[in-house]
């Protein structure tokens, strides 16, 4: 579908506002957590506001994504952006936790429906050459999220209450939602308009199983409620390839799975979450141990790599739009990864700030140059009915690999830390303060054990990003087209006579 210049910037500027609102809302709200969970009186809960969010958000992709390839994803957007608008007003007025954790739910599935929508709309009105540009657009809203959520929800939580960390969404979401009405066109639905719902309740409920599993497994408390969801994670994904071989119209449809070029970038989503997403958590905790940082000094790291991530985003965008080639990014991208996960591994105890910065920002620089453009190549390469459980597919890849990584990452951190300190050091209750407040024979101490604990991990990440490489190189050679997508026939129009 064709659409004006200006109408597609009209757009572009809807989706982007929607996308930095549903990406916002993550980071902007673990700033209040304290504050939220002191007010509500349940502070042993308070990990729920943010895990109920996430599960739903996570657990609705696959459900949304194919709904959006049967009734259209406008539907699909509008309705997800009321959802989240109406989940936020609800959240501000929460009288308890249960209320706020059920609308973080609430506001997690609209979320999801923004976010994925989004990608989809973008690949339902461009051409798959105009699609880099415009999905680094969008992708950009994650990054800068990242950076100014924690600032923007401590300053609101401190000067207007923690209510309006969620009502701030509501005024800019209704400009957002009025600009989608004008500039959005009326996208048909797919041919089959069946629903696999047999499948799509398996699939959601195994999903949710699985990430709670990863979630949990590093909790000793919990650990006997994450192998029960690892054990219903298995048998529902067995259960799942028998519904989805019988389905008309599978909620994962297995032609997309033997398409080579739809698999390599599965791969490579798989890299982002597993590799950057799950190291990104753990750095800050790193430089303020290994450096003997404040927590401010020590965002700067992360600070840099996101910042590494939004510039090679942006500027890939743009070159693939120019040239239509793509294959190059990946690859480059993946092997500075590797290189710059290497280095972190091998700096020694004491190197000055800067160096981790430079580092991590070559990191960033190498993940962002693929990070968007890997779902401008896969919707490239599915059919138009398609385009919804593609998108939807590379996202899951990419959160389940940030959960398992995150979780991987945090056990061995946690474990090694523990198994290396002075006798008399309780591990529960180390922190950066305590840290810098102890003799510098113990600071020393700490620091060195907090190196060759995360030295292993760094060189484990490497090593996942090198495998990128290699699924970089398969990614057949191509050069995205200049055709926009056409509307596909209706079922019985497509039937032989």
């Amino acid at each position: 579908m064709t659409l004006s210049p200006a109408r597609v910037r009209i757009l572009v500027a809807a989706l982007l506002t929607v996308s930095f609102l549903g990406a916002l809302d993550h980071t902007v709200v673990s700033t209040s957590l304290a504050t939220i969970a002191g007010d509500l009186g349940a502070l042993e809960h308070m990990s729920w506001i943010m895990v109920g969010y996430t599960l739903a958000a996570t657990a609705m992709l696959p459900v949304l994504g194919k709904l959006g390839d049967i009734v259209g994803p406008r539907r699909v957007f509008l309705v997800s952006i009321v959802t989240f608008l109406v989940a936020s007003l609800i959240c501000g007025f929460a009288p308890d936790l249960g209320w706020l954790i059920a609308a973080r739910v609430l506001q997690g599935l609209g979320s999801a429906g923004i976010q994925l929508m989004s990608q989809t709309i973008i690949a339902r009105v461009t051409s798959p050459r105009q699609r880099p540009r415009y999905m680094a657009i969008i992708g950009a809203a994650f990054p800068v999220a990242i950076v100014v959520g924690p600032v923007v929800g401590g300053l609101i939580t401190d000067y207007w209450g923690w209510s309006w960390v969620f009502w701030i969404n509501i005024p800019v979401g209704l400009v957002a939602l009025a600009l989608a009405l004008i500039a959005l066109p009326r996208l048909p639905g797919g041919a089959h308009p069946r629903f696999d719902i047999p499948g799509s309740v398996v699939f959601t409920g195994s999903l949710l199983a699985l990430v709670l599993a990863v979630t949990w497994i590093g909790d000793e408390g919990l650990r006997p409620a994450a192998v029960i969801c690892a054990v219903a994670a298995v048998v529902g994904i067995l259960a799942l390839v028998a519904i989805e071989r019988r389905a008309a119209e599978p909620i994962l449809p297995p032609r997309i799975l033997r398409n080579r070029t739809i698999l390599a970038c599965l791969g490579l989503s798989l890299i982002i979450g597993a590799g950057l997403f799950a190291v990104v958590a753990y750095v800050p905790t790193y430089i303020q141990m290994a450096y003997r940082t404040t927590a401010t000094v020590s965002g700067l790291v992360p600070i840099a790599t996101v910042l590494g991530m939004l510039v090679s985003n942006l500027l890939t965008g743009w070159l693939v739009s120019r040239s239509g080639r793509y294959r190059a990014y990946p690859v480059i991208g993946t092997a500075l990864g590797a290189a710059g996960l290497g280095v972190m591994a091998a700096l020694p105890v004491g190197a000055p700030l800067w160096v981790p910065m430079i580092v991590m920002a070559t990191v960033g620089i190498g993940t962002g140059s693929f990070m968007n453009l890997i779902f401008a190549v896969v919707q490239s390469a599915a059919r138009r009915d398609d385009l919804g459980a593609v998108t939807a597919t590379t996202n899951i890849v990419r959160q389940v690999g940030s959960a398992v990584g995150t979780a991987v990452i945090g056990g061995v951190v946690g474990f090694g830390v523990a198994a290396n300190l002075p006798s008399g050091v309780d591990a529960n209750t180390l922190t950066p303060a305590a840290v810098r407040a102890a003799p510098a024979d113990l600071q020393d101490q700490v620091a060195a054990i907090y190196h060759d604990v995360f030295a292993p991990v760094f060189l484990g990440l490497a090593v996942v990003y090198a495998c990128g490489v290699v699924i970089a190189l398969l990614l057949p050679p191509g050069r995205l087209s200049d055709e926009t997508p056409t509307p596909a026939a209706p079922a019985a129009a497509r039937q032989p006579a």
